[in-house]
């Protein structure tokens, strides 16, 4: 089983406009609050973001104050039932993944260590391209020696659902996540879960067999 990290497993909805405001602040000279960034601020990549606030260069600024900006953020926590929902599934015998655009050295700053270990296989920005292709959950599934037919990937963006897609793997949208539930609903979103208790063991053989679009309200665990 396949995760994205931000929006999925991790509340960290404040910490990523925090992070995208202050990089725009620093490189523009003026401030910009959270309220300046457009609506679907989390749901566009953040070159575009800046890039539309009048930022130059924003890959170049990203890459020398993203880390800073971010470390100094809002703190980023677990969704609740997330640990408890890995750990049903580790207890199950199912092998679990993470896909982020993070990087690897900001891991240990966003997850607890008991997170961390409850994860066999974790591809970063750095390790494939990013989403939409579907690089990151193929390299994944190689890692974990894993057919797409046997694996599902739970994302909260249409991105996610585009990756997935592409690779061949059963998708589950997480409603509490960045993009929404009506959104994920309206790209007809094979699944659209309600909340992040019903990540569990079940989870796998619902997306699998629910291929036509459905909303799950009923834990999976």
């Amino acid at each position: 089983m396949l995760f994205d990290l931000d929006g999925v497993l991790l509340d960290s909805r404040d910490a990523m406009l925090a992070t995208l405001a202050g990089v725009a602040t620093a490189s523009l000279g003026r401030r910009i609050t959270v309220a300046d960034l457009p609506p679907d601020a989390l749901t566009t990549p953040r070159v575009e973001v800046l890039a539309a606030l009048g930022v130059a260069d924003p890959d170049g600024l990203c890459k020398v104050s993203w880390d800073p900006a971010l470390a100094t953020a809002s703190a980023t926590t677990l969704f609740p039932g997330v640990l408890e929902g890995l750990m049903a599934i580790k207890d199950a015998g199912m092998a679990t993944g993470l896909v982020t655009l993070q990087t690897r050295t900001r891991m240990p700053w966003l997850l607890p260590p008991a997170v961390l270990a409850l994860l066999d296989v974790t591809v970063c920005r750095e390790d494939a391209e990013p989403k939409p292709a579907p690089d990151g959950i193929l390299l994944a599934l190689a890692r974990l020696a894993a057919a797409p037919h046997d694996a599902v990937f739970i994302g909260d963006t249409l991105t996610d659902q585009a990756a997935a897609f592409t690779a061949g793997v059963a998708f589950a949208g997480a409603g509490w996540g960045y993009a929404g539930p009506d959104e994920l609903a309206e790209a007809r979103c094979p699944m659209v879960l309600t909340d992040p208790s019903q990540i569990g063991p079940g989870l796998l053989d619902l997306a699998v067999a629910g291929r036509a679009p459905q909303r799950v309200s009923a834990p999976a665990r």
